[in-house]
C-alpha cells in the first residue's frame, strides 16, 4: 500500500521551535507542562515555556552555541529536557539525545562521534556516571546542570541551566529582537538532531533528522490520531526515544497537557493522580500491568477468583468476535456487559478512569493482552516506527485491527518487497542518513529514496500492515526450517508465570525458550498446587517439578504453531535480562548475539547440539 503524498501543508510552521512556540502561544494553556515537586504537581504555562525557551536560546546563543553546533542530554523525563531540547534548535544548534541507562563506553562514544561541545546533564547523580566519560574530552566547552547547586564546585566548565536562563534574559533586555534573528536563520531542512540507535549488534549509528523530518510527521500524526485540546498526557517513555519524543512535538502542537513522569517506579501513583486521557507505552509495561492484575485476581480466592477468570474469558470471547467480525449473541453482549461492571472497572480505575486510548510501539504485543484490554475498555493502537523514519503507522480507535501495526499516516509510503518481504518505507520523515557513516546510509537507503527497515512483514486486503519478525533475528533450525523469535516469544508472555522469554535455537535441533519466571506468580502457582517454593531462586530454577510446571504453560501458549516452531524445552534463570550485563540495549531490545553467546551451553541443553 502507498499513502498519498503530503499536499496541503504548505502553512506548516518553518522549524520544530516554529512549530512549539506557535502552538504553545495558541493554546495559552495554563498547565502545558507539569510535573512533580516536593509532592506537590507544579504547573509552567504555555506562556511560560515560551519565555524560558527564548531566554534559553538567547543564553545558549551567547555562550558559542550557533549553526550545526551539536549539543548533547542525558537526563530523566521533565520539562528542562523539553525546553532545553527546543531552545538549543532555536539557536541553530542541534541536539544529542543520551539514554540515562547507556554504560560510560557508549556515552564516551557519541560525545566524541558527535563532536558535541556542551554537555546538559539533570543532576549530580547522573554526572557520578557520566563524568568519567567527559573529562577526556576537550572539545566539550560547557556542562550544564538542570539541578542548580548540582554542579562540581571546581570544574571551570560547569554552569546552572538557571544561569543560562538569566544570561538570556540579560541579552533580551539590551536586543529584543535578537531572538527573532535567531529563528529566522534556521530552516525547515537545518538538521535538528542526531540521534544514536541504541545497536543490538555493532556500535551506535548516528541518525540525522531534520526539522522537516519532524514537523512534516507531527502534521501527519495530528491529521490522524483523534488528539483534543482537552487532553492529558503522561510522558513515561524516555525522551531521548524518538517515540517519546515525537509524541511531545504532536502533544505540545495540539494544546495536550504533557505531564513528566521520571521513572516507572512513579507510574501508579501518577496515573491515579493525573488521570490520563492518551498515554504511550510499550508492550512491556502492559505485559507487567497485566500479570499484576491477573496475580491479584487469582489470589482472591473463592467465588471472586471463580469471577474473575470468568470475566477474563469472557473478554476473550467477545473481542476476539469483534476483532474477527464475527456475530456476537445477544448472550455475550450481556456477559460482557456484566464482566465490565463488576471486574474490568477496576482495570479503568487503575490506569485513572479517563483513558481514551494507548498508543503502543517498539515491539509485539500478543492478541491475548490486546482483548484483555480492550475487554477493560482501555483501546491499545499499537503503531509501528523507527529512529530512522520516525513514527509512520499506527491503527485508528475507529479502526483497530489487533496484531497489526495499522496502516500508515499521511503523507508516509509504506510496501513490502516483493524479494524478502521487508517493509520499505519512503516520505517526509525519513532520515537524510547515518552520520559520519555514508556506506551505512547507502545500505539502508537506496536509490529511490525507500528506507529499508529490516523488518518481515505483510499487508492484508484492508491495508494493515503486519510486521512478523527482524530479517536479523530469524534463525534456522537445523532441519532448514526457519522461525520467527520474536512471534513465539509474544505468545510466550501471555503465561502469568512468564517475565521474559527468549526464543532460541540457531543451528539446533529444536526450539526452546530462556525463560526468567515471574516469581510472584509462580510461586502462588505452586502453592496452589500444593508445593511450597521455599528454595531460593536459583534453586528454583533447578527444581524439576518448577521446570516442568513453567514448561506446561511454555508448550501451551505455542500450541497454535507449527509443530517446529513450538518450544519444546525451558531452561529458567533467576534474574531478568538486563542493560548492565550488556543484554539488552536502552531501548530494552535484545541482544541476541550476546545471549547466544553467553547461554551456549544452556541453549544445548534444551535445544540440542
Amino acid at each position: 500500500m502507498i499513502a498519498e503524498n503530503l499536499i496541503g501543508f504548505e502553512t506548516l510552521p518553518q522549524t520544530l521551535p516554529h512549530y512549539c512556540l506557535e502552538a504553545f502561544r495558541r493554546h495559552k494553556k495554563p498547565d502545558a507542562l507539569r510535573y512533580k515537586a516536593n509532592g506537590n504537581w507544579k504547573s509552567i504555562s504555555g506562556e511560560n515555556a515560551v519565555r524560558k525557551i527564548k531566554h534559553l536560546a538567547l543564553g545558549f546563543a551567547d555562550l558559542g552555541i550557533g549553526s550545526g553546533d551539536k549539543v548533547a542530554i542525558i537526563s530523566e523525563n521533565r520539562p528542562e529536557w523539553s525546553l532545553s531540547d527546543l531552545a538549543v534548535l532555536s539557536a541553530g544548534g542541534v541536539t544529542v539525545p543520551i539514554y540515562t541507562t547507556q554504560a560510560v563506553e557508549q556515552i564516551r562514544y557519541i560525545l566524541e562521534d558527535s563532536g558535541s561541545k556542551m554537555l546538559l546533564v539533570s543532576g549530580r547523580k547522573l554526572w557520578d556516571h557520566v563524568s568519567s566519560a567527559v573529562q577526556s574530552i576537550e572539545q566539550i566547552e560547557r556542562v550544564v546542570f538542570f539541578d542548580e547547586g548540582s554542579a562540581p564546585p571546581h570544574d571551570s566548565r560547569a554552569v546552572a541551566l538557571a544561569d543560562i536562563e538569566e544570561r538570556g534574559q540579560r541579552v533580551e533586555e539590551i536586543d529584543d529582537k535578537q531572538f527573532d534573528r535567531l529563528l529566522e536563520r534556521i530552516s525547515t531542512d537545518d538538521l535538528a538532531t542526531v540521534i544514536y540507535t541504541s545497536g543490538t549488534t555493532g556500535e551506535p549509528k548516528g541518525v540525522m533528522l531534520s526539522h522537516r523530518n519532524f514537523t512534516s510527521n507531527v502534521a501527519s500524526i495530528s491529521r490522524g490520531l483523534p488528539i483534543r485540546p482537552t487532553d492529558r498526557s503522561l510522558a513515561v517513555l524516555p525522551l531521548s526515544h524518538i517515540f517519546e519524543r515525537t509524541v511531545f512535538y504532536v502533544l505540545s502542537s495540539n494544546g495536550v497537557s504533557v505531564h513528566y513522569c521520571s521513572s516507572f517506579d512513579q507510574l501508579a501513583g501518577h496515573l491515579q493522580e493525573v488521570k490520563p486521557t492518551i498515554m504511550t507505552a510499550v508492550p512491556r509495561l502492559f505485559e507487567q500491568v497485566y500479570h499484576k492484575i491477573v496475580k491479584k485476581g487469582r489470589a482472591a480466592g473463592g467465588v471472586k477468583t471463580k469471577l474473575f477468570n470468568w470475566s477474563l474469558q469472557v473478554g476473550q470471547d467477545y473481542w476476539d468476535a469483534v476483532d474477527n467480525h464475527r456475530f456476537i449473541s445477544p448472550g455475550l453482549r450481556a456477559r460482557h456487559a456484566l464482566a465490565s461492571r463488576l471486574v474490568f472497572s477496576k482495570w479503568r480505575n487503575g490506569v485513572g478512569g479517563s483513558l481514551r486510548f494507548f498508543v503502543s510501539g517498539g515491539a509485539p504485543l500478543s492478541r491475548t493482552l490486546s482483548y484483555a484490554f480492550l475487554a477493560a475498555g482501555i483501546p491499545i493502537l499499537q503503531g509501528y516506527g523507527m529512529t530512522e523514519a520516525c513514527i509512520v503507522c499506527a491503527n485508528r480507535p475507529e479502526d483497530n485491527k489487533v496484531g497489526s501495526i495499522g496502516k500508515p499516516f499521511y503523507g508516509v509510503e509504506m510496501k513490502v518487497a516483493d524479494k524478502d518481504g521487508e517493509i520499505l518505507i519512503r516520505g517526509e520523515s525519513v532520515m537524510s542518513g547515518y552520520f559520519n557513516k555514508p556506506g551505512e546510509t547507502s545500505k539502508a537507503l537506496d536509490e529511490e529514496g525507500w528506507y529499508h527497515t529490516g523488518d518481515v512483514g505483510y499487508v492484508d486486503d484492508d491495508g494493515h500492515f503486519y510486521i512478523t519478525d527482524r530479517i536479523k533475528d530469524l534463525f534456522k533450525l537445523s532441519n532448514g526450517k526457519y522461525v520467527a523469535p520474536q512471534q513465539v516469544e509474544s505468545l510466550l508472555k501471555q503465561s502469568p508465570l512468564v517475565a521474559q522469554a527468549i526464543v532460541v535455537g540457531s543451528g539446533r535441533k529444536q526450539v526452546g525458550a530462556l525463560i526468567v519466571p515471574e516469581w510472584e506468580s509462580l510461586k502462588q502457582t505452586l502453592k496452589e498446587e500444593g508445593i511450597e517454593a521455599t528454595g531460593t531462586r536459583e534453586e528454583l530454577c533447578d527444581d524439576r517439578y518448577v521446570i516442568k510446571r513453567v514448561q506446561n504453560d511454555a508448550v501451551e501458549f505455542t500450541r497454535e504453531l507449527s509443530d517446529f516452531e513450538r518450544v519444546k524445552r525451558v531452561y529458567l534463570l533467576p534474574r531478568e535480562f538486563s542493560i548492565d550485563k550488556g543484554e539488552m540495549t536502552p531501548t530494552l531490545k535484545i541482544k541476541r548475539g550476546v545471549i547466544d553467546e553467553k547461554y551456549a551451553d544452556a541453549i544445548d541443553q534444551i535445544c540440542g547440539s
